[in-house]
């Protein structure tokens, strides 16, 4: 919102001597955010005058129009004679009033002005257009001023080209500052000054003979107010100041009746919009738009329309997209002048509409059709709805007065009821907030200031204003009352901070597995936790998976991946994908965070309130409509897992890292992990592991499939893990303590074992550990043998078994039989034999 500082004072009577940063400073004070202050017209220096065009002489010979003039700019040049100016623009007569800088002056640029030979003549000065003179971008001719300003009028003055505008960034919960209404009350209250209301006019009573409105969804229209004007002289132009100060608010003047309607939104905040009645057939309709319906909009574009649009209608359909932006077969009509007779012809009778909308009705529509307005802008933001009556008999005392025409009694305004809403507020509330003393008459004093109506003593009865749709609990008005005291006059204090209980065990272990995979060469990363169905398509997850059901987000930051991830690996993969283009070939990442389940039964989050602490009913039921979101780690590696060099060849990451990775976790958590091959997208169905503690699958590694890999762009042979923490602790995670160090030696024994291929690695291992007893500390699968020497559908697993004992030395025998009981047990369990017996 661009507020020009010259019109603000026009409704708060500032201090002389403030300048548009002293006002900037009070209001981002008060809590809004002022960007820049545009100081208009600074390099400006005159003299810039009126004058009047005597003679006109057409020279020939050029690429271009070029005329001779003579000008009569009064006694600004000093000697009261005619001024010789060439110029090349055509949209000026004999007779016209234009603006005159002359020699000595400096255009905004800086751009100095001297007499000089051009053309053929001297040329001392020139006349001007808008966007010489800092005033918009027109530069398609001179500006052509009305006939009864006398030559050599002060022009600086005239077209208030000095001024100083502040740009405010309005935040979607001050929707009232969208207007110099609403940023005047700002202004009021923080310098302690009345305000003059703009809204506050003498409005005629709504009667049975105005225009008639049907409102046929009055959810999406509460409020028409419908005002008739008659007479309107076509002709007529908006005066100087009421185009400046739309071209100081970024709006770029238009036509008279048009100009009525921005200016009046900027000043009260509520958007109108204005018909030309004799193109309106019948009376007007407010309803949604029909399945195939279609409006030309004033831009010119066919819009195909929505069930869901809001649509202002007649008897030939829709007229306009309700808040958006009106139809083109009822615009109001540029004057068009008669070459001949000379007479104008446009729009002389217009009916003044000034409706309230539902926001996000308005805000849908505009963001359908990608059709943002000054009009939307403000309607989705909330639009006093009690502003509309004194809008509209704003636009029509602006059209009398200026244009000449002639208000009809007719009055018609179709209103819902309102229900007042009234909070209850503590009134020491905003001191314990704000943690310093306001006091009661301080509260009530800044609660009325911005329009609310109080009642009450200890406990406050609070009315907040119409336009403030905003305030809805008692925080919001402690916090009214804090940032009109000034946030910089709360004390600085530092909290109490009760003693902590430290980390738990969960939260430990997070950063013990963090650390273990970065000791491990791993590096994290953190992705978006949003998924779309391209990334799941990717994975090579089948249709009915359970990875598929998502949790969408209404309002998703991209539109590709609307749903909340329910694994991890379509991120990370996307960071090994994103890095490999970056030229980073050999890669070893991870990532800790939470996935989405949705529950089976979908439930609504309860509000909760903000005035206290919320139930443990409360607190349980919003629980429950929140989906599942278990923490897992996953990890991905492509490359080399150990680099080549000069040393010799490197060796490439496979299956058997993921699934290392996988038991570095677990050791973290000091749990069991067991290991067995199993199938699950997106891995390949023969390099896939499945990870276990006890009979509890918690988690799936090994090498991704090569559908998978291709789709994603990913080298061949990338392998990743996943696993989840919440079920790797369900069973009961122990605490991490150093393991008993022995001073004895240790005996080794190695075993090859023989057994059917389908038998897997951890049952044998499992087996062997379970037999040999409390004197074994270690056992390693140190080779797998598959061939001729052992067996068709068999294969040998040779492992190292490692016995120790602490209070002795354990003799051969013992060694020996501690081995031997290991073999058996695995060949009861396993149908395990030595190889070779």
């Amino acid at each position: 919102m661009r507020v020009p500082l010259s019109w603000l004072r026009e409704y708060v009577d500032l201090p002389a001597g403030e300048t548009g940063r002293d006002v900037a400073a009070r209001l981002v004070r008060a809590g809004l955010e002022v960007e820049t202050v545009e100081q208009l017209g600074a390099d400006l220096k005159g003299p810039l005058v009126v004058g009047e065009v005597l003679s006109i002489e057409e020279l020939s010979g050029f690429k271009k129009p070029i005329r001779h003039c003579f000008v009569n700019v009064g006694a600004a040049n000093g000697t009261g004679e005619p001024q010789e100016i060439v110029c090349g623009a055509t949209n000026f007569a004999v007779g016209d009033k234009v603006v005159v800088v002359l020699p000595g002056a400096v255009l905004p640029g800086p751009f100095p002005i001297a007499a000089r030979q051009t053309y053929g003549h001297t040329s001392a000065g020139m006349i001007c257009s808008a966007r010489e003179l800092g005033m918009g971008d027109d530069h398609n001719g001179i500006i052509v001023l009305e006939p009864h300003h006398e030559p050599g009028t002060d022009a600086i003055e005239l077209l208030q080209l000095v001024d100083e505008v502040l740009d405010i960034a309005v935040t979607p919960d001050r929707g009232y500052c969208l207007s110099m209404r609403g940023v005047a009350r700002e202004a009021a209250a923080a310098y302690g000054l009345p305000l003059a209301d703009p809204a506050l006019l003498d409005v005629p009573p709504a009667n049975s003979y105005g225009y008639l409105v049907k409102v046929a969804d009055p959810a999406g229209c509460d409020r028409f107010v419908a005002r008739t004007v008659t007479g309107v002289d076509p002709s007529a132009q908006s005066p100087i100041w009421l185009q400046r100060r739309l071209q100081k608010s970024g709006i770029r003047p238009i036509s008279l009746t048009v100009d009525i309607t921005n200016y009046v939104m900027l000043e009260v905040g509520q958007p109108l919009h204005a018909y030309d009645r004799n193109r309106v057939d019948g009376p007007i309709q407010v309803r949604r738009a029909a399945a195939g319906e279609t409006l030309i909009t004033l831009d010119g574009v066919k819009r195909k329309l929505s069930t869901e649009d809001l649509l202002i209608c007649d008897n030939s359909g829709p007229i306009g997209l309700a808040g958006v932006m009106g139809g083109a077969t009822t615009e109001i009509l540029e004057p068009v002048v008669d070459p001949e007779t000379g007479q104008v012809t446009g729009s002389t009778d217009v009916i003044i509409e000034a409706a309230h909308f539902e926001p996000v009705a308005i805000a849908r529509s505009a963001k359908r059709h990608k059709l943002p307005s000054e009009a939307s802008k403000r309607f989705e933001r909330g639009v006093d709805p009690e502003a509309a009556r004194a809008a509209a008999q704003r636009a029509v005392d602006l059209l009398v007065l200026i244009a000449g025409g002639t208000a009809e009694a007719g009055v018609t305004d179709i209103a819902a009821p309102h229900p007042l809403r009234t909070i209850a507020i503590d009134a020491d509330l905003p001191d314990r907030v704000a943690g310093t003393g306001y006091g009661r008459e301080t509260v009530t004093r800044r609660l009325q200031e911005i329009g609310c109506t109080v009642v009450g003593t200890d406990i406050l009865e609070v009315t907040p204003p119409t336009w403030r749709p905003d305030l809805t609990d008692p925080y919001d008005l402690a916090e009214e009352v804090i940032r009109l005291e000034g946030y910089d006059n709360v004390p600085a204090r530092m909290p109490t901070v009760p003693p902590g209980r430290g980390l738990t065990e969960a939260q430990r272990f997070h950063r013990r597995a963090g650390v273990a995979l970065a000791g491990a060469g791993f590096v994290e990363v953190n992705n978006y936790p949003f998924v779309g169905e391209a990334a799941l398509d990717a994975l090579g997850l089948e249709p009915d998976d359970d990875r598929r059901r998502t949790v969408k987000l209404v309002n998703p930051l991209n539109d590709e991946e609307p749903g909340l991830r329910t694994t991890l690996l379509p991120g990370l993969l996307g960071a090994v994908r994103r890095n490999l283009g970056r030229g980073n070939t050999d890669l070893a990442v991870f990532e800790t965070g939470t996935v989405f389940l949705p529950k089976a039964e979908l439930k609504v989050a309860p509000r909760l309130p903000v005035d206290r602490r919320p139930s443990d009913a409360e607190l349980a039921e919003l629980d429950a409509a929140l989906p599942d979101q278990p923490r897992r780690i996953a990890v991905a590696l492509a490359g080399e897992r150990l680099p080549s060099g000069w040393w010799g060849k490197g060796a490439q990451a496979g299956w058997a890292d993921a699934v290392e990775a996988a038991r570095t976790v677990a050791r973290a958590a000091n749990v069991e992990l067991t290991v067995r091959q199993a199938q699950r997208a997106p891995w390949h169905p023969g390099r896939c592991a499945e990870l276990l503690v006890g009979d509890r699958v918690v988690g799936h590694a090994g090498e991704l499939h090569p559908r998978v890999t291709k789709a994603l762009h990913l080298p061949e042979r990338t392998a990743a893990m996943e696993i989840d923490v919440d079920l790797l602790f369900a069973g009961g995670g122990q605490r991490v303590s150093g393991p008993a160090v022995s001073s004895y030696p240790v005996a080794t024994q190695d075993v090859a074992l023989i057994v059917d291929a389908a038998v897997p690695a951890a049952e044998v291992e499992a087996a062997l550990r379970d037999g040999a007893g409390a004197l074994l500390e270690a056992i390693r699968l140190f080779d797998v043998f598959t061939g001729e020497q052992a067996g068709e559908g068999k294969k040998s697993l040779a492992y190292s078994l490692r016995f120790r004992a602490g209070d002795r030395t354990l003799t051969a025998d013992e060694a020996s039989a501690a081995r031997a009981n290991a073999v058996a047990v695995a060949g009861e369990r396993t149908g395990a034999v030595l190889r070779g017996v």
